[in-house]
């Protein structure tokens, strides 16, 4: 074997992906192209095409139907409520290291700050139901961590889509942990130039290939300086197969895919039925456009007169209501029909209530996974910086998803019937709560609410009494004295 025949060999085992990689990449890349849209979606042709229909015919018809980016939209939910509030943050152990606080400022060298990777890793995971990420530190052979300092050397955070993990392998330690002892990924591609990384406990390996000319451009290889991978696979929810997470969105996809098609179908009904097929002879010379004129031949037979052929397909109204019912379907299979709907459906209470429950309890396991991946990611970090971390990471396991509206109409209606000032009071306090003012506007309201306001009470004959104290309001209540508004409405 010659030297190119063996370099060719290399490239091809660099750029070879595992079973597992290969099985997953095509429903991979149907989940990334239904979560980006625009012209990944269009290109990638998600509509069916007719029979006897052109290339020419069907590109046009990929260039006219609009996509309603359903995946897109539950993605920006979850996201939107789970990072309502910031996560809290405990770095005992490390807290004053300046490493640290240029790290959570610019983790990925990149500009962005740890909140912002933690949103990116939150959207990714429920689009391919997992993400990667991986811990690094250059190693220039520097000895302090002040030189390190000076020359700008710390830990950084890469993110990594599963589209370009293309190797990875676990095995089972004897006390039964799983860890991961070979990871490989396209680090970044310019044109037909790849730079693939593969880490080892012991060896990190830089490889850049030219896949056009099948040769190895440049390779390095450095030591780990961890003695094991700085990696961490961050899973939205686990499937039977390590290593590869279930999508949020693997079912919305394909609701989207059948609504796309359902527009495509509501087009070409509104243009059959405004611009229908004309059946003529080959010598009837046809206008162009509304009210253009339709010559014939001299002498031809009535029956050949050129007409109209009539639209007999789905009416655009039936296509509609599929349209709104696939609609529906996704917000019932996300859990968000509550907070993405446009407009009042009918729900009961109980039905809203449990909805708003099962979108909480979804976001609280996404949380909890986040949490989980940061730890691991820390720990990483303070290994790297020679310290130890005890601290932990908290992200919000209740969000509150309520029908703010609803509750305030139940309230209003309660108080409007309630006798008991006791009562009243407790549902002022409710609405004080709910009506999100500052911390010490609303101290200052509640404070006024629990004063005792002394007050008239009228006798069943008329006589008019102060209650100073709320317990002769409740001793005058006994014996029949009620408000001066209850005694008018009464009469």
């Amino acid at each position: 074997m010659d030297a190119s025949q063996l370099i060719e060999n290399q490239v091809a085992t660099l750029l070879q992906s595992n079973e597992v990689y290969s099985t997953y990449r095509e429903r991979w890349d149907e989940l990334f192209q239904a979560y980006i849209g625009g012209e990944d979606y269009t290109q990638a042709g998600h509509l069916h095409k007719y029979q006897l229909e052109t290339q020419n015919e069907y590109a046009a018809r990929l260039a006219i139907t609009p996509l309603e980016n359903h995946c897109k939209s539950v993605v920006s939910v979850y996201n939107s409520f789970l990072f309502r509030e910031k996560p809290y943050r405990d770095f005992s152990g490390i807290e004053n290291n300046q490493i640290l606080s240029e790290f959570l400022k610019d983790a990925d060298h990149d500009g962005h700050n740890i909140d912002e990777i933690m949103r990116e890793v939150s959207t990714w995971s429920s689009v391919f139901g997992h993400c990667w990420l991986v811990l690094s530190k250059p190693n220039l052979g520097l000895q302090t961590q002040a030189e390190e300092l000076e020359a700008g050397v710390r830990p950084y955070v890469n993110l990594i889509t599963p589209l370009a993990v293309t190797d990875w392998n676990w095995y089972r330690t004897p006390i039964g942990k799983y860890k991961l002892d070979y990871l490989k990924y396209i680090e970044d591609f310019n044109g037909d130039v790849r730079v693939i990384k593969e880490w080892t406990p012991s060896i990190i390996k830089t490889t850049t290939v030219d896949v056009e000319k099948k040769n190895i451009v440049n390779m390095v290889e450095e030591d780990n300086q961890l003695g094991y991978i700085p990696a961490v696979c961050v899973y939205n929810m686990k499937s039977s197969v390590r290593g590869i997470g279930i999508s949020d969105i693997q079912d919305i996809a394909l609701m989207q895919k059948h609504i796309y098609n359902c527009t495509s179908e509501a087009v070409e009904a509104i243009k059959m039925d405004t611009h229908p097929s004309i059946v003529a002879t080959p010598n009837t010379s046809l206008g162009v456009g509304p009210g253009s004129v339709i010559q014939i031949e001299e002498g031809l037979d009535p029956g050949l007169k050129p007409y109209t052929l009539e639209f007999s397909g789905a009416s655009v109204d039936t296509i509609l209501k599929v349209i709104d019912h696939s609609i529906g379907a996704i917000d019932k299979m996300a859990n968000t029909g509550a907070v993405r709907a446009t407009e009042a459906r009918t729900m009961s209470g109980v039905a809203l209530e449990t909805e708003m429950s099962l979108l909480n309890a979804r976001i609280s396991q996404k949380a909890s996974s986040l949490a989980q991946a940061e730890e691991n990611l820390f720990k990483m970090f303070a290994d790297y910086i020679g310290g130890e971390w005890t601290g932990y990471i908290e992200y919000p396991n209740s969000f509150n998803i309520r029908d703010k509206d609803r509750e305030i109409q139940q309230l209003r209606t309660a108080r409007e019937t309630a006798n008991d000032p006791a009562v009243i009071k407790q549902i002022d306090r409710q609405l004080v709560e709910w009506m999100d003012l500052e911390e010490a506007d609303e101290t200052k309201l509640l404070d006024q609410l629990n004063t005792y306001m002394p007050h008239v009470m009228i006798s069943p004959e008329g006589e008019r009494v102060i209650a100073n104290t709320e317990q002769e309001h409740l001793s005058l209540a006994a014996q029949g004295y009620t408000h001066e508004e209850q005694s008018n409405g009464n009469a």
